[in-house]
């Protein structure tokens, strides 16, 4: 059996154990990291082997990539995010937020979108925990249901990854195909742009309790609601001007505003140790093991590459190994930055480089890349939505799919009329 059709399979055996024991009821922290058990064995990755890729990482990448790095920092925000929460209920905060935030946008609906439309331009893994505290206020105030609200959180949290140039990946195809940036921001918006419209229709209009948006309230009371949204914003403005800025991970940035915040607010010293213990969820501890151990099971087997290798040896229309390769290896890794590091090289010989390249190719890559990671299960993003707003990982993924297909459906258009 070729090695890349062995991968597949195991993958697809790898993704069906989480599935199942998620439906099942089964912690999904736990089942992520049974589900990167089971990959592991189907892949035939020793504990010697996984500890050899390990020491590489260690010395061949930098220490804020490699995989303990990754575990300690992101476990540290997603805990800590959950105390943020936590602190706002406190102080009274969490319950003046949703009115703050009507008063503020007028439209719950534009509300409720762009709050992680915004938090996304925080380039963090698990990053999506910092509006998702908000979002959630926002919904139950309005009698969304948490299935819709995790979706929201999810679906735009992602939208400006191909535009958006802290993401690495943008630069590093930037490099890769030598396009001048101007030039592939311009044609990358089409995937942000059509997943705003996408997003809009099928989440915010369809499927939206009924309400009437009012006018916005009158001067003094606009004031009040700034303040209110001031409150609840600067913890995670902080955390993001000190990551994009100054590079400081975003658990200490979350940490030091946490601590600001308390003492901001006053509350009794006797009050922080409760807060803290009080909302320490450890199953998002193992969420993050199992993640992380699913890619380095992917890394020290070299399944991704022989996947690639296997779907390049066969015939298959130039369009379709464009969108399907980024898109597999988007589903299977659940991380934008190595799925196109390993299919932009691949794809160049058919999108070309320089002034010759096919930019409506390189969009179809690229919202390949995007609509696999909205999709896959093991998305971290996805997982913790799952988790953080209690909704079933399929409802989720169903009620992203209609504008995922919305995006692959402008990227396919594009790619022909550009022909």
């Amino acid at each position: 059996m070729h090695p890349g059709l062995h991968a597949l399979i195991s993958i697809g055996i790898a993704l069906m154990t989480f599935t199942v024991l998620h439906q099942r009821r089964v912690a999904i922290g736990r089942a992520m990291l049974l589900s990167a058990v089971a990959l592991a064995l189907l892949l035939r990755v020793t504990p010697t082997a996984a500890w050899h890729q390990l020491v590489t990482e260690w010395q061949t990448r930098p220490r804020g990539e490699t995989t303990p790095f990754l575990f300690l920092t992101l476990t540290g925000l997603v805990l800590l995010v959950n105390v943020l929460g936590t602190c706002m209920q406190e102080t009274g905060v969490s319950k003046r937020l949703a009115p703050a935030l009507r008063n503020l946008f007028r439209s719950r609906r534009a509300a409720m979108a762009s709050i992680p439309l915004f938090m996304g331009m925080l380039p963090t893994p698990g990053g999506i925990m910092l509006s998702a505290p908000m979002v959630r206020d926002l919904g139950d105030a309005n009698g969304v249901d948490r299935g819709r609200q995790a979706a929201i959180n999810f679906f735009f949290r992602h939208q400006l990854e191909s535009l958006w140039p802290l993401f690495p990946a943008v630069p590093l195809v930037q490099v890769m195909l030598q396009i001048p940036p101007g030039r592939l921001l311009a044609w990358n918006l089409l995937i942000g742009l059509s997943g705003m419209i996408g997003g809009t229709v099928f989440l915010l209009l369809a499927g939206f309790p009924k309400a009437t948006d009012t006018p916005g309230p009158g001067g003094v009371a606009l004031l009040g609601s700034l303040r209110d949204f001031g409150h609840a914003l600067w913890p995670i403005a902080f955390t993001a001007i000190l990551y994009a800025a100054f590079n400081v991970p975003a658990a200490i940035g979350i940490l030091v505003a946490i601590l600001a915040y308390l003492l901001f607010h006053r509350v009794p010293r006797q009050r922080w140790r409760p807060i803290f213990l009080s909302s320490m969820e450890w199953d998002f501890a193992l969420l993050i093991l199992g993640a992380l151990l699913y890619k380095l099971n992917l890394d020290a087997a070299h399944a991704v590459a022989d996947i690639a290798a296997f779907l390049s040896s066969h015939q298959v229309p130039v369009p379709v190994l464009v969108f399907g390769l980024p898109f597999l290896v988007g589903y299977v890794t659940g991380v934008t930055m190595p799925s196109v590091a390993m299919t932009f090289p691949l794809l160049k010989a058919f999108m070309g480089e320089g002034p010759s390249v096919h930019m409506g190719l390189e969009v179809l890559a690229f919202a390949g890349v995007i609509c696999g990671l909205l999709l896959t299960p093991v998305h971290l993003c996805l997982a913790l939505s799952a988790s953080y707003f209690e909704a079933p990982l399929g409802r989720i993924l169903r009620l992203v799919l209609p504008p995922t297909l919305v995006v692959a459906a402008a990227a396919f258009a594009l790619a022909w009329l550009a022909q």
